[in-house]
């Protein structure tokens, strides 16, 4: 299996396993009170690593919409990172959620044609190659019918 490699990557594997557990500190709950529904703020890697002691191998889908890194500036982040920034950002969040993900689970992961190649590459390495099943495509399509 091909293996993507890029600078810093031995560091992005390192730092997988050296993310410290963190405590989930409950401030408010919204709606119903028996759903074991959760809503967290803050840091998404510490999150993920704050999860694992309770839902190690127990969820059956998990949506990920990553910086497409387009080179753009955002008012809430930035998507203007080097490639390899990029994916050493990606990687141990990757790690993760695989181990967040159930034998019978599916990662769904919306991207665009910046990093999408090299993320597919990462994932393979990650969740293996052997579970990838389908990518889905949707163009955006812009015609006289659909202006207003």
């Amino acid at each position: 299996m091909p293996h993507l490699e890029w600078t810093n990557k031995s560091r992005a594997i390192a730092q997988t396993a050296d993310v410290p557990y963190h405590l989930l500190h409950f401030e408010r709950g919204y709606g119903d009170a028996s759903a074991d529904n959760l809503l967290i703020r803050g840091d998404n890697l510490l999150a993920l690593k704050a999860l694992l002691p309770f839902y190690r191998s127990r969820v059956k889908c998990i949506y990920i919409d990553p910086p497409y890194n387009t080179q753009s500036a955002f008012e809430h982040y930035d998507d203007k990172l080097e490639h390899s920034q990029w994916l050493s950002l990606m990687y141990p969040r990757l790690v993760l959620l695989r181990e967040l993900l159930a034998e019978e689970g599916s990662i769904w992961v919306s991207i665009d044609d910046n990093e999408g190649h090299y993320l597919k590459v990462v994932m393979d390495e990650v969740f293996g190659r052997g579970n990838f099943v389908a990518n889905i495509i949707w163009q955006k399509k812009i015609c006289r019918r659909q202006r207003s």
